[in-house]
């Protein structure tokens, strides 16, 4: 019988993948990447028409070794990466250090981890694609390029630690020109005027907002002009003008790709884009079922994608009919707009198994866990129903020479509404009006009002606005805003992104020296620039040359013309330790206190932002905001160690009027709270 090695990515895929494969396959992890560029060079033979310096990645010897040893003890070794760039690319890295032939059929792609899937996959291996493994070359000497370039000026101008790179630039651009715009906005005035009715025939009190004249809609924009036509319409009698009845289809939505996944997870949970790919990823590799051994319960998680096969339409279709009904099924297959730089190699990412319904495996999964697999289960299953049937009602009632609108609806026929809610849905019921009849005003109420600045992004909307933009791709979202975030670029302020002062000026010098590079169209043209080297269009080092003429001239331009950039800022604190004067500076985690005399005094301490609250518990120190290891703001004593004093709720200056502790302002999505810090007082009350 043949020995068979199988090398995979991750070693908790390869526990699983080896139990579905049999006594005759050996299967091992290459954790990750075992060759790359350098860490401290450069790595591109830029005279050698950019020719990358590829090296064993060092800590990864003793796993080479074994990765040799298993390889040479095996009949047929088959390369079982991750199947998208980045896994052809470590493919190829692989067959390089074995000694395989890649043009051999070595490499063996699967989408999801079940034993079909396995099976299938190692019967049909196929050679490496050298195109998929250029496109990812290409945009990994680039982004060494870049980096290696930009970040020494950075280093030498600003502070030392700092990076540029020509997607996490780009993301900062996006987020400092939308503090600017929020800065720079002006607030307009507008009104609205409601009007509360009353139906002598039904009895019923109902709202209507006002529209306009007869003839046209007019914008309220003053008070004045509001208070005219409250006069205007006093003693007028309001009758039924139009009253008009549609039935509404809303459709279901498309399974989830890599970009929707994640800002559903984040509006609907507050995961973060690292949380979800992590647990989407624990997902995908394999949960141990009873009865069933480990399984991987979803498809690939990096794709962009919405595209599902044959075989597990169908198998969804049986599920939908056999426990809802065939008039749940929808009647077509709809198919959604992909970004046009999407990617078609993968499938949406979907259950492996229809039938393991969320409640059914429940007990196997963590609570987010849980989560994530129930929405991508319900939002994949939703996508193959029958739409949802709203009966919409509108009516249109004259009151003197204007017109006032009250609409509602009416859900008629559930259908993928079923199981999926993409938000609450309520049913807006309206009195059965007939045209010509007459109903009474009761109120007139006013409601001055202002134009709203932008929001700022939060993890979701970024993701979306770098989705629709073409900037990035599945596998980049999560680390790029991961990066940016511990480069202290951006901080976050409750759930939105906020650029800190780094970040604005990091901003500006790319922006004033290497506009191409922050330029939005330009990283989406070198995405398509990839996809073109991927397809065979391209070769990938024409792409790097392109580039790298005019990038080295800014280089240098930049390099000459940036002026040293000083980011410490003086105090009148005085150093405990030496009597310096303390300076403001700026680390990884924001601005820091440390003394003037470094590197003579190295005292350094944090910037407290206090509440102006005494401690309840030591009523020596303050309560001051603090923050995790993982950037998640908390309160403290400025007393700790000494004191312990703690709470992830912002303390208020109030004691609670039951036990005495202080309260805090506890925020869910719906609502804020005010309750008790104790966990054994139920003291509450609404804010």
């Amino acid at each position: 019988m043949s020995n068979i090695l199988v090398i995979v990515e991750s070693p908790a895929k390869a526990k699983t993948i080896e139990k579905f494969l049999g006594k005759n396959y050996k299967v091992v992890a290459s954790i990750g990447h075992v060759r790359d560029l350098p860490k401290s060079t450069m790595g591109v033979d830029i005279e050698n028409d950019f020719e990358p310096k590829y090296i064993n990645i060092r800590g990864k010897g003793d796993l080479i070794k074994s990765l040799k040893a298993h390889a040479k003890k095996a009949d047929k070794v088959y390369l079982a990466t991750d199947p998208d760039r980045e896994g052809e690319a470590i493919a190829w890295h692989l067959a390089y250090i074995l000694g395989i032939d890649i043009n051999e059929p070595c490499r063996v792609l699967f989408h999801e981890i079940t034993k079909d899937a396995i099976k299938a996959a190692v019967k049909t291996p196929r050679a490496i694609d050298v195109k998929l493994v250029d496109a990812q070359q290409a945009r990994r000497v680039l982004d060494r390029l870049v980096g290696y370039s930009i970040s020494p000026i950075l280093w030498r101008k600003v502070k030392k630690g700092l990076s540029a790179g020509r997607v996490q630039s780009v993301a900062t651009r996006l987020i400092c020109e939308r503090e600017r715009e929020i800065t720079q906005f002006i607030p307009q005035e507008y009104w609205k005027l409601e009007a509360t009715a009353f139906s002598q025939r039904h009895k019923e009190i109902f709202k209507m907002d006002f529209h306009g004249s007869l003839t046209e809609k007019i914008a309220l924009e003053n008070e004045n002009q509001v208070d005219a036509i409250i006069k205007e319409l006093a003693d007028k009698t309001a009758q039924v003008t139009k009253v008009e009845k549609k039935k509404k289809l809303r459709n279901p939505h498309l399974p989830f790709i890599t970009s929707s996944l994640q800002q559903e997870a984040s509006n609907r949970f507050g995961f973060t884009t690292k949380k979800t790919m992590i647990i989407a990823q624990q997902l995908y590799e394999g949960i141990t079922i009873k009865g069933q051994g480990t399984v991987g319960l979803i498809t690939y998680m990096r794709t962009d994608s919405t595209r599902i096969s044959e075989v597990a339409r169908t198998a969804c279709r049986a599920y939908i009919e056999e426990k809802y009904g065939t008039d749940q099924l929808s009647t077509e297959e709809k198919k959604g707009k992909v970004s046009k730089n999407a990617q078609d190699a993968h499938e949406a990412i979907r259950p492996t198994m229809v039938e393991l319904a969320p409640n059914e495996i429940e007990g196997a999964l963590t609570k987010d866990q849980l989560k994530l697999y129930d929405l991508i289960w319900s939002r994949y299953v939703s996508s193959q129903m029958a739409s949802a049937v709203f009966e919409s009602y509108s009516v249109e009632v004259a009151i003197g020479d204007y017109m006032f609108r009250a609409t509602g609806s009416k859900l008629l026929f559930e259908g993928f509404l079923k199981i999926y809610q993409p938000g609450q849905q309520m049913d807006r019921l309206l009195p059965e009006f007939e045209e010509g009849e007459t109903v009474k005003i009761s109120a007139l109420d006013p409601s001055q009002h202002f134009t709203q600045p932008p929001a700022r992004f939060t993890e979701a909307s970024l993701v979306k606005e770098m989705e629709e933009k073409g900037i990035g791709r599945p596998s980049t979202y999560a680390p790029t805003i991961s990066t940016i975030l511990s480069r202290g670029y951006v901080e976050k302020e409750k759930k939105s992104l906020k650029p800190t002062e780094l970040g604005f000026i990091i901003d500006e010098i790319m922006t004033d020296y290497f506009s191409n590079i922050v330029d939005v169209a330009f990283t989406a043209d070198m995405e398509t620039k990839f996809d073109e080297i991927e397809e065979g269009d391209m070769q990938w080092k024409t792409s790097i040359r392109a580039f790298y003429g005019p990038f080295i001239t800014m280089i240098e331009k930049a390099d000459q013309e940036i002026e040293k950039v000083d980011l410490t800022e003086e105090t009148d604190i005085d150093c405990e330790k030496c009597g310096k004067k303390m300076l403001i500076r700026h680390g990884r985690y924001g601005k820091f206190l440390a003394c003037s005399d470094y590197p003579t005094c190295d005292n350094t301490k944090p910037i407290l932002k206090k509440l102006g609250i005494k401690c309840p518990i030591c009523e020596d120190g303050e309560i001051i905001e603090r923050k995790s290891k993982k950037l998640k703001v908390f309160y403290g004593c400025s007393e700790f160690p000494k004191c312990t004093f703690v709470s992830w709720d912002m303390p208020i200056d109030k004691k609670c009027p039951k036990c005495g502790d202080l309260l805090v302002t506890k925020k869910t999505k719906k609502q804020e709270v005010i309750k008790c810090h104790s966990s054994t007082c139920d003291y509450v009350e609404q804010n």
